[in-house]
């Protein structure tokens, strides 16, 4: 064992492809229980390690050495073995949690910031804030004295809110840790949660305008400065931007919305063979499920039946990573499918002229008239939807390379 990242139960982590980007050392992946990393703590034998949930507490209090920052915090993500055989514990989290914050412009000083966890993340939160000049750190879990009934009631005018809790992580994709409806005045949300790329939380707070991050920013921050201490030698810090970038270009699917006949299935059919993905076509998986055609569909079951299928479909589609996803022509009708598409995705608006769309098998456009008007009312969801647009007036190949290029501008932002 040389470094890794240890935890109870990891699953799929960003963390190797991380280190594989920050250095040329043997990172790898390490589940264990309490007492084999207790053993391992006590027998140094490794190198480096990462230390994740629910760990960080423990391997605080096992160090023989630690920095101030780790002090500070009150509990260690980053563990080196010394040369003369001393365990050091050290938090990078801090700085991550901290460059996260001012990337997506949430100002914390003179605020009052509420921390949804009591957990080793809610210890890295609170230091945070506190160095940030927080006028007033609250903390709120579910057996602790401010419980989330008295969130509403004392704490409502809560102005930043962190969520340090798993609450929202995948498979549990949409559950959302706190109303904050029912927190009007903030001014910033912050979730540590980077799996999904957008929790519902930070969905919900895009849908205000207010300033917002998931923590996918804090976890390359955090492990940039592991790095450094793995290596011993200084990171830019332009590094994190980089790593951030690639990471989201990697994992976020490529959305394709439209019209009915706008060339999604096409495009997206050899988009993904272009990059190398799995390709979702939607309808067809209604299809397939459904053993009829979408006319039947309509003709047999009626269009609520059809959009529920939709909803079901897509958000099964959505919850995964690393896809070409062609959704149906009225997919944006409902928010949710909106909101489905956003956790994980970025949206490209396919456009195709009015007059080259097809009608035949499409039972809502079955005629120009009211092809028309379906138009006139979905281009509005279309273009709130989108993250970007491509036009398929010409070649397939030409609107396969510019929603490409589309899709990574987007995902480095």
């Amino acid at each position: 064992m040389q470094y890794g990242l240890i935890g109870a139960k990891l699953g799929h982590s960003y963390s190797p492809a991380i280190h594989a980007r920050l250095g040329d050392y043997d990172y790898r992946l390490y589940e264990r229980t309490e007492a084999a990393f207790i053993d391992l703590m006590a027998s140094r034998q490794f190198k480096g390690l990462n230390v994740t949930i629910p760990y960080k507490v423990v391997a605080y209090e096992h160090c023989d050495a630690l920095s101030d920052t780790a002090r500070e915090v009150g509990c260690v993500n980053t563990l080196i073995v010394r040369d003369d055989g001393t365990l050091y514990g050290h938090n990078t989290d801090i700085g991550g949690f901290m460059a996260m914050a001012k990337r997506a412009g949430v100002e914390i000083a003179g605020k009052k910031c509420v921390i949804l966890g009591s957990g080793g993340a809610s210890m890295t939160a609170q230091a945070a804030c506190r160095r940030f000049g927080a006028r007033e750190v609250v903390v709120v879990s579910r057996k602790g004295p401010v419980d989330y009934a008295a969130l509403y009631r004392d704490h409502a005018d809560a102005e930043v809110l962190v969520n340090a809790t798993p609450v929202g992580m995948y498979p549990n994709n949409g559950q959302a840790p706190a109303d904050i409806s029912r927190l009007p005045g903030l001014t910033g949300v912050l979730d540590v949660i980077y799996n999904p790329d957008k929790t519902a939380l930070i969905l919900d707070a895009e849908a205000r305008g207010i300033p917002c991050a998931g923590g996918l920013y804090m976890l390359v921050g955090q492990a940039r400065e592991a790095a450094e201490l793995f290596t011993g030698r200084a990171i830019p810090d332009a590094v994190t931007d980089e790593i951030y970038g690639a990471l989201r270009g990697e994992a976020l699917n490529v959305i394709l919305i439209g019209m009915p006949g706008s060339g999604k299935s096409s495009v997206g059919r050899m988009l993904a063979a272009r990059m190398g993905r799995e390709f979702v076509d939607c309808d067809a998986e209604i299809v397939r499920r459904a053993k009829m055609t979408i006319p039947d569909i309509f003709l047999k079951r009626g269009e609520k039946a059809f959009r529920d299928m939709e909803s079901a479909v897509l958000a099964e589609a959505c919850r995964e990573k690393s896809r070409v996803i062609a959704s149906g022509g009225g997919a944006v009708l409902k928010p949710e499918n909106v909101r489905a598409m956003r956790q994980n995705g970025v949206v490209v608006w396919v456009r195709r002229p009015l007059e080259a769309l097809p009608m035949d098998g499409r039972p809502l456009s079955a005629g120009r008239e009211a092809l028309k008007t379906m138009w006139q009312a979905r281009e509005p969801l279309y273009r709130a939807a989108a993250d970007a647009a491509i036009d398929n007036d010409g070649t397939h190949e030409a609107a396969v390379i510019a929603a490409e290029e589309a899709f990574y501008e987007a995902a480095h932002r």
